[in-house]
């Protein structure tokens, strides 16, 4: 009796040390990977990159699961931060060159879930378990297939979902269900297939679901924007506007399927550019000019006449991040890299009808990331060279904003 009980003793102690190594960072193969319950339905409005409009229908990815991934619970990322999405205030995720870490305590400790070969593009979480990043592998700053990964238990595990054809705005509507540029998937991401846009369009397209969307079309001196109720088989202008120059980039981003926020960007010059914001949430039947940010040296704002003084000045010389919560409420960075501090940031919370900027101006040169709870509680990512990335949360909507964490680059730094 004596012999047995030793015995099994041990192999107890043996299972509980395997079960104790077991890597956090595992990327599961899919018919792995524990499901979680999705609590919210995302509303798909946050910053993204542009991307073009993506190839054929049909699009299958393949996801071997075999990224490299090794369990490096606690310690700092490091290096620039190239992706940013809250699941709360206090809760969400960032990545840079080959990782994700998330924390749960708005940033005073980080673990690295997940680490691989690759960029992470973008990430976007529907609550604080279901999330997804895009990965770019091919060494291009923008264009061709993104690796998708995905996590149902807040991290823990990461699994390949399949490949996006784009580097559209990447948003989920349910677990299956997501959407990127004109990219539509029902499946979780590992097929996609693509909705039709229209001629003449001007970066990427935005779709609420599989029914509605909204594109901005230039051409012939006039930008028109145009929505769709039927997944893109029919499109109509419900806003024209004359261009005094081309247009060199749009971002759509929407709080419901009634709504939208158009950012328009125009020329620039002497260290200036041209940008205009304009807010509907009646379907495009009415609209707000938000912001009117004409240069002396980039000329009139877009879809603005010369001398029109409709919309609100935006700080800085040209745009940053647009961030949209709600259909009330949206935010937007502005930069001035001649400026001692070039990162300021506005907002509106009554849908464009006013607009109102910090007082507080922050430091750093380089790519930054934007992202926000609720019309009070974000999150601001800045990176400045070979300085440190500074990540910046606020408390009051952005009137005033505090550094949270610190990260070193990644040749001075520990290397994730």
């Amino acid at each position: 009796m004596k012999f047995n009980l030793k015995w099994l003793l041990l192999a107890a102690a043996a299972l509980f040390i395997l079960a104790g190594c077991q890597n956090r960072g595992e990327i599961m193969p899919p018919n792995q990977q524990a499901d979680g319950n999705t609590a919210g339905s995302g509303n798909g409005a946050g910053n993204g990159n542009g991307g073009s409009t993506p190839p054929g229908s049909g699009n299958t990815a393949g996801g071997s699961g075999q990224t490299e991934h090794n369990d490096h619970s606690g310690h700092q990322p490091s290096g620039e931060v190239t992706a940013l999405r809250l699941a709360d205030f206090d809760k969400g995720w960032i990545g840079g060159d080959g990782w994700i870490a998330r924390t749960d305590n708005r940033g005073k400790d980080w673990e690295i879930q997940y680490e691989g070969k690759g960029n992470v593009n973008q990430l976007f979480a529907l609550n604080e378990r279901q999330a997804w990043a895009t990965i770019r592998t091919n060494g291009q700053a923008t264009g061709g297939s993104l690796e998708l990964l995905h996590t149902a238990d807040g991290g823990s595990n990461w699994r390949a979902a399949g490949e996006v054809p784009n580097d559209g705005f990447l948003h989920f509507v349910t677990e299956q269900e997501g959407l990127s540029g004109s990219a539509h998937t029902t499946d979780g991401g590992a097929t996609w297939s693509a909705l039709p846009v229209p001629k003449g369009i001007s970066g990427d397209p935005y779709f609420n679901n599989a029914s509605y969307g909204w594109a901005v079309t230039n051409g012939n001196g006039k930008m028109n924007v145009m929505r769709t109720e039927d997944g893109g088989k029919n499109w109509h202008a419900v806003m024209s506007r004359e261009l005094a120059a081309e247009l060199t980039g749009t971002v759509i981003r929407s709080g419901g399927k009634e709504d939208v926020w158009i950012e328009l960007v125009g020329d620039s010059g002497m260290t200036q550019t041209s940008y205009s914001l304009f807010h509907s949430n009646d379907g495009g039947k009415t609209w707000t000019t938000v912001i009117n940010n004409s240069t002396a040296g980039a000329g009139p704002a877009p879809g603005i006449p010369a001398g029109d003084q409709n919309g609100a000045k935006n700080e800085g010389t040209g745009p940053g991040l647009l961030y949209v919560v709600d259909k009330q409420t949206a935010f937007m960075s502005g930069v001035c890299h001649a400026c001692d501090n070039p990162n300021t940031i506005g907002w509106t919370h009554d849908g464009g009808k006013t607009w109102h900027n910090s007082k507080q101006s922050l430091p750093g040169v380089g790519p930054q990331q934007l992202g926000f709870a609720d019309g009070k509680h974000g999150w601001w990512v800045i990176s400045d060279g070979d300085k440190p990335t500074l990540l910046y949360t606020t408390e009051d909507g952005g009137d005033t904003w505090k550094e949270a964490s610190s990260f070193e680059p990644a040749s001075t730094g520990q290397q994730p």
